[in-house]
């Protein structure tokens, strides 16, 4: 017989626990990783908890304009590097006097066309999207779980807890 936490299409038993119950839903991660602490120093089997983040949402922050010169010199970094690392790649089988040559040549290439494929990617977008961003998925709620046989001893040990009650 297998047990929940090995079936096909679950994670496997490091993220998944048998039969989880709730011990409370908090607000913000770090007001989970309290509680999990401190049934840590209780001296409480943690490895039997999970702290889960629901009600996922996108969230992103744009961070600047995107101009043709941005684009243009981000391109030609780019390529500046790369074309760096594919010299000195060529520069090990280059005969000895033209490995530097080889570099400089290299990096002056890979500028270039780091250059025209940024503007030429660019150009193509036509303004639809004129701004540099970052985003990330982040939680809105974070659960804190354990396994059934052990949701009692928990709930013990947090109603005994000093400072803000459980959610």
């Amino acid at each position: 017989m297998t047990s929940p936490a090995s079936t096909p299409g679950r994670p496997g038993p490091v993220l998944a626990l048998d039969y989880p119950m709730s011990l409370g839903v908090f607000d913000t991660y770090e007001e989970a990783q309290a509680v999990v602490d401190y049934l840590s120093d209780e001296e409480f089997p943690v490895d039997q908890c999970m702290i889960v983040g629901t009600d996922l949402k996108q969230v992103e922050r744009v961070t600047g304009r995107l101009t043709t010169g941005r684009v243009a010199v981000g391109g030609l970094l780019s390529g500046v590097w790369l074309g760096l690392f594919v010299g000195l790649i060529f520069a090990l089988f280059a005969p000895s006097g033209d490995a530097l040559m080889t570099v400089v040549g290299s990096l002056f290439f890979g500028a270039f066309f780091g250059l025209v494929w940024a503007l030429l990617g660019y150009s193509m977008t036509r303004g639809r999207r004129d701004f540099v961003s970052v985003s990330q998925v982040v939680a809105t709620r974070y659960e804190v779980l354990t396994e059934h046989k052990l949701v009692e001893q928990a709930r013990d040990l947090l109603d005994r807890r000093p400072g803000r009650p459980l959610s």
